[in-house]
């Protein structure tokens, strides 16, 4: 029995206009990138986005094409900055640094994962380029913009604790730095704003305080 027309266009990928089916592309290679490296076949990206194969080569020139948008949209700084623009800067500075944390480690232990994938892809011959922006300056003063209203309950300016907060940020998600047990975003900052000492403590004898 041949299968009606309905049924074979409902099977058929569903028209976007090429933005569109470039990001949706894009996003299903992603996580096959993470699982596969950029081994990972056109035949294996069209069956995840639901797609026929030659959809991919009507958006894209080839494989290494999508494979490089797809890394250079997982380390793209936009998302994260638009999401730090978000968070209300009348919360109180403890809060505020959680969320901020919590949306910086979410990208950042993506964009790890994916280093330490492409990292064992040899030396790259046909490979495509892996470009790695650096997003560390504008997602930094996304951070230092929401410190700067507590200015006053600092000992260093605002730009430097945002330094101490990402360097922490990232040991902390890194799984090869933290032993794999990352830290949470509570943890960091509570040990960025109140240290690992009990305030008011008494010094040991012997010991002169810092």
């Amino acid at each position: 029995m041949m299968p009606s027309s309905t049924a074979v266009l409902s099977r058929r990928a569903r028209p976007l206009p090429r933005d569109a089916r470039r990001a949706a592309l894009v996003s299903a290679t992603l996580p096959l990138i993470r699982k596969h490296g950029v081994d990972v076949s056109t035949r294996q990206i069209a069956a995840a986005a639901g797609v026929a194969e030659g959809t991919i080569f009507r958006v894209f020139p080839d494989k290494d094409s999508l494979i490089q948008a797809s890394v250079d949209a997982a380390f793209d700084p936009a998302p994260v900055v638009a999401a730090l623009d978000r968070i209300d800067p009348s919360t109180p500075l403890p809060a505020r640094l959680i969320a901020v944390v919590r949306i910086v480690q979410a990208w950042l232990t993506t964009v790890i994962n994916l280093m330490m994938v492409l990292r064992g892809t040899g030396p790259l011959g046909h490979k495509p380029q892996l470009r790695r922006p650096r997003p560390s300056e504008v997602i930094g003063a996304s951070i230092t913009r929401l410190i700067e209203p507590d200015r006053d309950q600092l000992r260093m300016p605002p730009a430097q604790a945002e330094r101490l907060l990402r360097l922490m940020l990232f040991a902390g998600s890194h799984p090869g730095i933290a032993d794999g047990k990352l830290l949470t975003a509570e943890e960091i900052v509570h040990v960025i704003l109140d240290g690992v000492r009990v305030h008011g403590a008494a010094a040991p004898r012997g010991r002169n305080p810092c």
